[in-house]
């Protein structure tokens, strides 16, 4: 396909290069010249110097071409400006826009982007993803990583296994037979930094990372068997009131109205604004840097710290130290580095990368077909695969023992009518079924042969 990205900050550099990796056509638009220039050096990428939303620079950047547009610049209005001039000028099939401002996205305006009223198919709220998947989180302490898929009734749990973990050393054909209706299946397996899909025969280990996929309503049972029995927090501190502070704080107090939350919100116009949307949430003008203001927060009697500036470093630091003056849980927003890897001896539960969710939303529709649903997961080790089964499908009416699946794809999930169904060696794969499936980034491509669930899937 062929694609232009208007904005060249994190999420749309970050976009371009994902997409280049994949074999796609690139073209990549943004008004500072030493961005582009970075990235034209580095990647496989087309770089453009100008406006996004400027007709001549689209037409330089090939709009008539494209297939798809992609608008994330730090403006809104720009952004939904890039899609309008890409329909009505160059008829760009797919168009889709970033919005971050909250007030776009209220429900009394939602008709302001239906397609009677606006050229923009797609749009992607980061902020909001990001919200979500904090809420997530607190809502499975035990997990570094939650996604739902079909209809949230499959989930995605990613594990680090501790040394009190009860199925260590166990060999995980095993499991099945210890507990036979335990509706999960290991994925995958991060072990001394390097990711593997698991055999049968393969035991887990204390230090492990893993990758569970699972009957949505057996999420805390799961995890209470890999050794997490964490209860959800009762004391949140939000360190950041930003569109996502305060998103987690309102959704916080729609859904637990006994949850204790404070926000730390370093600008005083923005902590008073932040203070009149909340109902019981207490606002502090502070950083989060200042251990003065985490006591007066409580810090010592909180259960979750979640660091949401717009500082990748505020975040780290702020989560460390809430870790060592005894926070339960510790996550940090982290978008311009690459420490995913370092979460462990950093001390923090879980690292939240924005990048990782706007490419989710966005390659289910850079994939043309049947796709769900794709979630890069173990720093782009991997993916997690939401697809319908096409009827021509080789694998239909074969049990899976007798298909050879590619040595880094896994099969994790089945759901037929409704039902949940984990595949074991005598299940066959039927057309119309969901699955929900891992891959090695270097397997993706095999997916389509095995699963016809495009003739364009990559």
């Amino acid at each position: 396909m062929k694609i232009v990205i208007c904005g060249a900050g994190q999420v749309g550099r970050g976009i371009a290069e994902r997409l280049a990796l994949e074999d796609h056509d690139v073209t990549l638009i943004d008004t500072s010249d030493e961005l582009i220039q970075l990235i034209s050096n580095s990647r496989d990428i087309q770089g453009i110097v100008g406006h996004g939303a400027h007709p001549d620079v689209l037409e330089r950047a090939g709009a008539e071409d494209a297939d798809m547009i992609i608008a994330a610049t730090f403006v809104d209005e720009v952004n939904m400006m890039a899609c309008e001039v890409a329909h009505s000028l160059f008829e760009v099939p797919t168009k889709i826009a970033r919005v971050r401002a909250q007030a776009y996205l209220l429900p009394e305006y939602q008709r302001m982007f239906s397609a009677a009223n606006t050229a923009i198919d797609v749009i992607i709220s980061p902020e909001i993803a990001v919200g979500e998947m904090v809420l997530r989180r607190l809502a499975l302490p035990g997990a570094f990583e939650a996604i739902y898929f079909v209809e949230h009734t499959v989930i995605a749990i990613g594990i680090m296994l501790l040394e009190e973990c009860p199925i260590v050393n166990t060999p995980l054909s095993q499991l099945t037979e210890l507990f036979p209706d335990l509706n999960a299946v290991v994925v995958a397996v991060v072990r001394d930094e390097k990711t593997f899909v698991p055999h049968g025969s393969d035991q887990l280990l204390s230090g492990d990372q893993v990758f569970v996929i699972a009957n949505q309503s057996q999420a805390v049972r799961v995890l209470s068997l890999f050794g997490h029995d964490e209860k959800p927090p009762e004391h949140v501190i939000i360190g950041g009131g930003g569109n996502i502070g305060l998103y987690v704080a309102e959704k916080l107090e729609e859904r637990n109205t006994g949850i204790k939350i404070r926000v730390i919100e370093i600008n005083e116009e923005r902590a008073e604004n932040v203070s009149e949307k909340l109902r019981r949430a207490m606002v502090l003008n502070g950083s989060v840097l200042d251990e003065e203001i985490l006591r007066e927060a409580g810090i010592h009697q909180t259960d979750a710290f979640i660091a949401v500036t717009d500082d990748d470093k505020v975040n780290i630091l702020s989560s460390m130290m809430a870790k060592q003056q005894g926070t339960l849980q510790a996550m940090a927003l982290v978008s311009g580095l690459e420490i995913s890897s370092l979460r462990d001896r950093l001390g923090l539960d879980a690292v939240i990368d924005p990048r990782n969710v706007t490419i989710s939303s966005i390659l289910k529709h850079v994939r043309r077909g049947r796709i769900r649903g794709v979630h890069p997961v173990l720093g782009g080790d991997g993916e997690i695969v939401e697809a319908d089964v096409l009827e021509t499908s080789p694998m239909i009416g074969t049990k899976l023992r007798e298909t050879e699946l590619p040595e880094g794809v896994r099969l994790g999930a089945i759901v037929r009518d409704g039902q949940v169904i984990m595949p074991t060696g005598d299940t066959e794969i039927k057309a119309n079924d969901r699955v929900v499936m891992f891959s090695m980034s270097n397997q993706v491509q095999n997916l389509q042969h095995l699963f016809r669930v495009s003739l364009e899937y990559f």
